[in-house]
């Protein structure tokens, strides 16, 4: 590259000049590692070559819920060959708590368990299959306590693991009391595994100075650095994490990746040898911490319109034996537990309930995806009451202007498209139509029934943790004019790392091939935020802007006083750099530079602006923005069996001015399908003694490619930029299109629904698997029998 232009007359670069970067932003660029993940030769933790004298790690795991441990005798393990050590809680040299906000969540079981799953303690040996054999050759005695395993049990018993929360606007008790129509509802809402291909892994190496460096799958590399420093009892100075990419996240790398990293760290810090651990697939699953399923109770008031006009909401997260992320997550539920929705006189509790299972965690969209589940469920419940479409009731209550246009938590909702979408989408999707045509096909069809659902997502982008919301980077320009990128995000296949080099060389005005993305890692960028609340390209994105921006200031201020011209007679285009009327290659330019003695590094920050809650007012603004989807799914329902197909799919998205069109509607459409999953096939399932019975592929269904809708659609909104001062005017991608699956559990209950006639709302939970499908059938035809003394009571399903 050094040469490439070197010797090009002032013609041949003047006609370069004319011409654009075709890989700056707004381009559909390739994902950087495409290549590599297509060819098998992208190196994930697990590729690294092995040093030498490696320990591999193997967790024993609880086998009881909520126990006493009464003994513990590793004197067993060491009967193993190529045994180096058996640790429990009193091996760690520093301290054993590693919970990310607050404390609860000991590296080892210290003295009790309290799920089936949680490490009691852990084997290193020469190989896994030595390290397994060992560890289950331990001997483990415990005393039993009584556990909590259901979400509703630990609410009446208020068995929490954080204090509840309040939103409240208006007077709910009086609305209620009021309204013209008045209902009132449970709904169960399940967890998710994330399901990542590569499962939790990490491999360190001791340093001198009693240091370790780290290679892990995580989201949140600095939160690892920190907590495997605090279990060592060294400051974080002496520990390195280096990430260069995950095998998927997904929220479940948030925290959860540092139990693995700190198990390796503390194995190598007393053998002083090289440790890795990655976590066979049934272990992951039943060590690690899912989506939260919640309980909600609603009372909903309305109108003969279906205009809302009070509503009080219990929302009882399920957060697992400790508190991880759960107070932030349930924060998230409230947030959106009024999606697209004025909420007029609301009440809004959010519980955090303790059950003896594993910590639930971060999951896309974070808690953000349950509240909005309750409320779609609320607007198809009033619509099916009152005889009106769903999307009519679902418009009549979409926010507006003035008074109608503030959240209950008191933030404004600015720039909303949900009106203008929707009637882009009705139009597209031929909505009215197609609801006539199935109307028509069901009722001549017996068997086989089409449901339809219309469904908007609003989406707060922003961590509720307000100060997380900062980023840094690292840029060096080269003196061959290549340019070396470092930025605080970690990459997980969604592309970020393509989009914040688009937006570098953007900046420069240069070929995205000159810029190359290194690993993330604490020794370049320090004090890092998770790559999580879809905010990774906001926030990265911005931080590595200003660092280019600050190179670009010193390269043009260095031009006009060596040139003797002004700034605007300097202009970086395509790889070149014209100076009035003289044209300069990149690297001519940053050759000049240097032998000037021109600094060509720069960190950059960014922290978001406008951002902020108090928590005892229960009001701010806790997101910067909002962005905004619709969805329109058809399904056909199998009334004999449950069974169901996904027919077709309309999506219309928001994402500001897109940095990479071909990455985000690879990002909405996967989302979609992501969470058309959580609501339909992927079924947690628990036994009676707290123990999961879905910890592998083979019990656990995620969507496959027959499970696709088969015709999607999906379309950015386009020519819309994001009114605020965000990287290049985009919006977030990560998160908000996960809601658009909420569509097909919608369209499911509106199939079911036409059994009887669309008048009732029928009581089918999520994830709406088949046989709760034809538990709601059930429901529907029973409704239809002719009522007589001998019928027997109407039950509602499980």
């Amino acid at each position: 590259m050094s040469n490439h232009f070197h010797h090009k007359t002032q013609e041949e670069l003047a006609e370069l000049f004319r011409a654009d970067i075709t890989t700056g932003v707004g381009k559909s660029v390739k994902h950087e590692s495409a290549p590599k993940h297509v060819s098998g030769e992208a190196v994930y933790v697990d590729d690294r070559l092995e040093f030498p004298n490696q320990l591999h790690v193997y967790a024993r795991m609880s086998d009881r819920a909520h126990a006493r441990i009464t003994r513990i005798d590793t004197t067993p393990c060491y009967q193993f060959p190529g045994v180096a050590i058996a640790i429990t809680a009193k091996d760690v040299p520093g301290q054993l708590d590693i919970g990310p906000v607050v404390a609860g969540d000991p590296l080892l079981a210290d003295g009790k368990v309290e799920y089936v799953g949680q490490v009691v303690l852990a084997v290193g040996a020469d190989s896994l299959e030595t390290a397994r054999k060992a560890a289950m050759a331990a001997i483990v005695e415990y005393e039993d306590l009584e556990p909590v395993l259901d979400v509703v049990d630990a609410l009446r018993k208020k068995h929490f693991v954080l204090d509840s929360h309040q939103h409240k606007r208006g007077d709910s008790g009086s609305a209620l009391a009021s309204s013209k129509n008045r209902l009132q509802g449970t709904l169960h809402i399940g967890g998710q595994e994330h399901f990542y291909l590569e499962t939790q892994i990490s491999s360190v190496m001791p340093t001198e100075d009693g240091g370790m460096i780290v290679y892990t799958s995580t989201q949140n590399a600095t939160e690892v650095q920190k907590l495997v420093g605090e279990v060592l009892g060294v400051p974080m100075n002496k520990i390195v994490i280096d990430m260069r990419r995950m095998g998927g996240g997904f929220g479940g790398k948030e925290t959860q990746a540092a139990g693995p990293a700190c198990l390796c760290a503390v194995i190598a810090h007393l053998t002083r040898r090289p440790t890795k651990m990655r976590l066979p697939r049934m272990e992951d699953m039943s060590i690690t911490g899912k989506r939260h399923p919640f309980y909600v109770e609603y009372d909903v008031g309305f109108d003969d319109d279906g205009l809302l006009k009070g509503i009080e909401l219990e929302l009882a997260g399920n957060c697992g034996y400790s508190p991880d992320l759960s107070g932030s997550i349930v924060d998230r539920a409230m947030f959106h537990s009024d999606n697209a929705y004025f909420l007029e006189n609301a009440t809004i509790n959010g519980h955090r309930c303790k059950t003896n299972t594993a910590s639930n965690t971060a999951y896309r969209g974070f808690g953000g995806p349950q509240g909005m589940v309750a409320i779609e469920e609320i607007m198809d419940a009033i619509s099916r009451h009152l005889g009106k479409d769903p999307l009519e009731v679902r418009k009549l209550n979409y926010y507006g202007k003035d008074e109608r246009n503030v959240t209950h938590y008191y933030q404004p909702v600015e720039h909303n498209m949900l009106a203008e979408m929707t009637e882009e989408l009705e139009a597209s999707s031929e909505y009215a139509k197609r609801r006539e045509e199935i109307r028509a096909f069901n009722a001549r069809s017996p068997v086989l029934k089409k449901g339809l659902a219309m469904t908007p997502v609003k989406f707060g982008i922003s961590f509720t943790a307000t100060f997380l919301n900062q980023a840094g980077a690292l840029v060096h320009i080269y003196t061959d004019g290549s340019i070396h990128l470092n930025h605080g995000g970690t990459e997980m296949g969604q592309g970020l790392n393509t989009k914040v080099a688009q937006v570098v060389a953007e900046v420069f005005q240069v070929d995205i091939e000159r810029i190359q993305i290194t690993a993330t890692n604490t020794d370049k960028v320090p004090n890092t935020s998770p790559t999580a609340a879809s905010s990774g390209t906001d926030l990265n994105g911005k931080a590595a802007q200003n660092a280019a921006e600050t190179i670009k200031g010193r390269l043009v201020e260095f031009l006009t006083n060596h040139f003797k011209v002004t700034s605007e007679d300097v202009q970086f285009k395509n790889g070149q750099v014209r100076v009035r009327d003289h044209f300069l290659s990149f690297e001519e330019m940053i050759q000049l530079a240097y032998f000037n003695q021109i600094s060509l590094s720069s960190t950059g920050f960014y922290r978001t602006p406008k951002i902020f809650y108090d928590r005892d007012k229960a009001a701010g603004r806790p997101f910067y923005y909002f962005a905004y989807g619709m969805a329109c799914a058809e399904v056909i329902v199998d009334t004999l069996t449950g069974e169901y197909k996904m027919l077709r799919t309309d999506i219309l998205h928001d994402v500001g001015a897109s940095l990479n069109p071909a990455i985000d509607i690879g990002q909405v459409e996967g989302a979609f399908v992501q969470g058309m999953g959580w609501l339909t096939m992927e079924e947690l399932v628990w036994n009676a003694k707290g123990k999961l019975m879905t910890s592998g592929p083979a019990s656990y269904k995620i969507p496959a490619i027959a499970d696709m809708p088969i015709d999607l659609r999906v379309k950015l909104v386009e020519n819309r930029k994001n009114p605020e001062q965000t990287v290049f005017h985009s919006k977030a991608v990560g998160e908000p299109p996960f809601m658009l699956g909420i569509a097909v559990w919608c369209a499911i209950k509106d199939a079911v629904a036409s059994l009887a006639d669309y008048r009732v709302q029928p009581a089918i939970d999520a994830p709406a698997t088949p046989e709760r499908v034809l538990w709601g059938v059930e429901q529907m035809r029973k409704l239809q029998q002719p009522a007589t003394a001998s019928a027997p009571a109407q039950t509602e399903p499980a």
